[in-house]
């Protein structure tokens, strides 16, 4: 008999919900027990439900509580036989995925990475229990953007893996208020990377291939996400964490005066050549 997996989810995006909920459904070997949007009623079904795994949103901005909130009380709560703990979200601090860490949390995937999808985590909870590890799941994506726990820090002696400069970048933009759950995040991040890596790179011509997007609809993205954040964050921070002069005229960077600040502003902090 094929062992099933019984998963919990806590999750407020509805979309996240139908997705994983379809691709659940279409599988034999998981049980979606139960989907609650609420921290406190979460708990409440682990104990009556006793679940193989709980899939935690960190950011319940449409339920009650957070997934901090929920990791913290399940980690008091001792039980025999905890549930594995997959943590999804769309935070890039280094500070939150600790926290997370430090309450219990056995995994974190990034919704924001372009291989992130339903599919995708039901393919990571298949091979962390052993099942259909010699015979993959159907039109699943490699799991290749999970952070294991415990995360290293991002500092100059770590900075020559590319995952850890991509944590680097993102904290950067955290630090303006550039929001992860856009899609210029995504963009931007890649686009510094690139320039890190190569002054001379064509940000566009390397983007649009691996986006599939036209150059109209990345430039669109990138420009919204940077208007966004002078818009509505604190003005000390942007004052204190992007020093370039900005022309009066217009207000904010333009993409590339942002891209090329952040790249030659990373490369200099950590004596990339």
């Amino acid at each position: 008999m094929n062992k099933v997996l019984k998963i919990l989810l806590l999750e407020d995006e509805p979309q996240e919900i139908d997705a994983l909920q379809n691709c659940m459904n279409n599988l034999e070997h998981f049980d979606l027990s139960g989907i609650t949007a609420d921290a406190a009623e979460a708990l409440e079904l682990i104990v009556s439900d006793c679940p193989d795994a709980v899939i935690v949103d960190l950011e319940l901005h449409k339920g009650n509580g957070n997934g901090l909130e929920f990791l913290s009380s399940l980690q008091q709560m001792h039980l025999e036989n905890p549930p594995f703990t997959l943590v999804t979200t769309n935070n890039s601090s280094h500070t939150i995925h600790e926290a997370a860490r430090s309450f219990g949390a056995d995994f974190i995937m990034l919704k924001y990475e372009p291989d992130y999808c339903a599919e995708y985590v039901a393919n990571f909870l298949s091979m962390m229990h052993g099942i259909s590890e010699k015979a993959p799941i159907p039109g699943t994506k490699r799991v290749s953007n999970i952070i294991p726990l415990p995360l290293r820090k991002a500092s100059p002696n770590t900075t020559d893996s590319s995952a850890d400069l991509r944590q680097v970048v993102q904290e950067e933009l955290n630090l303006i208020g550039i929001s992860p759950k856009s899609v210029g995040y995504i963009y931007l991040t890649d686009a510094i990377l690139l320039k890190i890596q190569d002054h001379d790179a064509n940000i566009y011509k390397e983007l649009g291939p691996k986006y599939k997007k036209n150059d109209t609809a990345i430039e669109r993205s990138m420009q919204y996400a940077i208007n966004r954040a002078w818009r509505v964050s604190d003005p000390l921070d942007l004052l204190e964490h992007y020093t370039a002069r900005i022309h009066s005229e217009r207000g904010v960077p333009t993409i590339m005066e942002f891209i090329y600040y952040y790249a030659t502003k990373i490369r200099n902090k950590y004596d990339l050549k």
